[in-house]
């Protein structure tokens, strides 16, 4: 076995693990966290969080696979350790960043109300006619 091809089996046995952990822990404890996104609506959570499971190991082992050619020749111990450490760094990267994805996109969800009003009304009251809404204008314009 070239050392090209050790490289590829030490890939594939950090990064698919590494991706299995991820998921299993994003499912796990992302729960109370959907529960709470989807007003405690926990069936429609749970479903929520086993399809974000499946996209998750989707799209991660798709990168994985994909990731996996070397443009170079590795040679030596050396060579296999630089190899890996820009392989694995940038699935962790990319993981970083589904995760940090998800957790927007779910955010927005939970508190879509929390959008500034670009152009605030005030409360449409009905008054008596000839009422002052606010009486204390008085006082201001007295000064």
């Amino acid at each position: 076995m070239n050392d090209t091809v050790i490289t590829y089996a030490i890939y594939l046995a950090i990064a698919v693990p590494i991706t299995i952990w991820v998921a299993r822990t994003l499912h796990k404890n992302g729960r109370i966290f959907l529960v709470s996104c989807f007003k405690d609506n926990e069936e429609l959570a749970d479903s929520v969080n086993h399809l974000l499971v499946v996209g998750f190991y989707l799209v991660n082992l798709g990168f994985v696979t994909l990731y996996l050619k070397l443009d170079n020749l590795v040679q030596g111990s050396t060579g296999i350790f630089e190899a890996l450490s820009t392989k694995i760094g940038t699935v962790l990267l990319v993981l970083g960043g589904m995760h940090f994805l998800n957790m927007v996109v779910l955010s927005k969800l939970r508190n879509p109300d929390d959008k500034p009003n670009p152009h605030p009304q005030p409360p449409q009251i009905p008054l008596p006619i000839g009422a002052n809404p606010r009486p204390e204008w008085r006082d201001e314009l007295k000064k």
